[in-house]
């Protein structure tokens, strides 16, 4: 059967639309690359700036007066000397420089003194891996920009984290610097750990390192998609007893291979409630729903709840387990100023109290801006904008991530 052109035809240039896409995604390809190649030389490769003393010492928890007396003395982690005697270290340098006061305070006896410089979870005392999926399916929520602040944040604070992007769109690999047509090929996404056939492979071959030390990623592209295709047909040939096409425990199965390794594992959901979301679901120790305060978007939440719920009832009563830390709602891209919004937070907090983190997630231009070039506000620095703008958006995220960060602690009984 001939398919009508109106649908098949691009009538501005006479050719097949499938063809008019194509081009139209080389050439945005092909400007993407040469943007990165301006923007990270010479390695068409993203690095992390180094950070001043006073955010060092903040990052450690010690005053920026007593790194100086340590560099003065001649311990722990040197830092790099600057213009003007200005002291500056690298993440991997504040790592070293926890482990050097850690190790101080083991020294004089100070276990709990120990444990507030070096946040490694111990499962000796039963601290679990913490599993936070950030899911919606609302677009424009946020919540990639959260799941990669929060991922970064708890990088940043001593944590070993995981960041494993989920969207066949892969923003979140975006903003660790990949290029999913150009970086990635087969296999080199989860899917390559979750997969039903025998070309599946460990999930630590798929793990790559990032220029923020103590963050590895699972990049996404749009093989992701393939698990939603394939998922159908495994439980369709599914035997009794057969464990191994079970959808749903997939993604725990395939964390549970690095758990050792990390101490939390933050999940980039798609914004579509489908089999990868559900197992990211049943995966997760934690949830953080995003929600953009606009009436709209919180009668879309509703409808994400209703489906949610019903379709994890049907995983649970087919053995899946569910059984969440913490289940929290992060306002996103709020203005405080705009009345209606405020209006929609008083609501939403009246509807489910704690569940709805205190601090709010900004709209900022800071954050705005930081993505232009595909950094987040972590990665710039604060000489890149106006004193005032940069202060209140590093407020709001450090604001949110530091609860979140409480939320995880007090999972693992600290």
């Amino acid at each position: 059967m001939a398919i009508p052109s109106s649908i098949n035809v691009d009538k501005a240039v006479g050719r097949p639309a499938d063809e008019t896409i194509a081009l139209d995604a080389q050439a945005l390809s092909a400007q993407l690359k040469a943007m990165r190649e301006r923007l990270f030389p010479p390695a068409s490769q993203k690095t992390l700036r180094s950070f001043t003393s006073g955010e060092a010492a903040r990052l450690v928890g010690v005053s920026d007066g007593y790194l100086r007396q340590l560099t003065l003395a001649g311990e722990g982690p040197q830092p790099q000397i600057g213009s003007a005697g200005r002291r500056y270290y690298s993440l991997s340098d504040i790592d070293a420089l926890r482990r050097f006061l850690a190790d101080q305070a083991l020294a004089k006896g100070n276990d709990a003194k120990a444990r507030t410089y070096l946040k490694w979870r111990d499962p000796a005392r039963n601290e679990h891996l913490q599993v936070i999926s950030v899911t919606n399916f609302k677009g424009g929520s946020g919540k990639t920009t959260s799941a990669v602040h929060l991922a970064q944040y708890l990088a940043m604070t001593g944590h070993r984290v995981l960041a494993v992007d989920l969207d066949p769109q892969a923003s979140l690999s975006a903003l660790f610097g990949y290029q999913p047509e150009l970086d990635l090929s087969g296999n080199d996404t989860i899917y390559g750990a979750i997969r039903y056939d025998d070309e599946v492979r460990p999930l630590r071959d798929i793990i790559r390192k990032t220029y923020f030390h103590g963050l590895d990623l699972v990049p996404g592209n749009l093989e992701l998609q393939e698990f939603e295709h394939q998922t159908p047909r495994a439980l369709s040939m599914r035997k009794p007893g057969d464990e191994n096409s079970l959808f749903f425990a997939r993604v725990q199965q395939a964390l549970e291979t690095v758990a050792d390794d990390y101490d939390v594992v933050v999940l980039d959901c798609p914004p579509q409630l489908g089999y990868l979301t559900l197992s990211s679901l049943c995966a997760s120790t934690s949830v953080i729903v995003t929600v953009h305060p606009q009436m709209l978007d919180v009668a879309s939440m509703s409808q994400f709840l209703f489906m949610t719920a019903d379709l994890l009832a049907v995983v649970r009563e087919a053995g899946g387990s569910l059984n969440f830390d913490f289940l929290r709602y992060l306002v996103t891209r709020f203005e405080p100023h705009d009345g209606p919004q405020t209006q929609i937070v008083g609501f939403l907090r009246s509807l489910f109290g704690d569940r709805v983190l205190t601090a709010p997630m900004l709209k900022s231009t800071a954050v705005s801006d930081a993505g232009l070039t595909k950094q987040t506000l972590y990665e710039v620095g604060r000489e890149n904008f106006s004193r005032g703008t940069y202060d209140r958006a590093m407020e709001s995220l450090d604001a949110v991530n530091a609860e979140i960060e409480k939320l995880i602690h007090t999972a693992w009984g600290r």
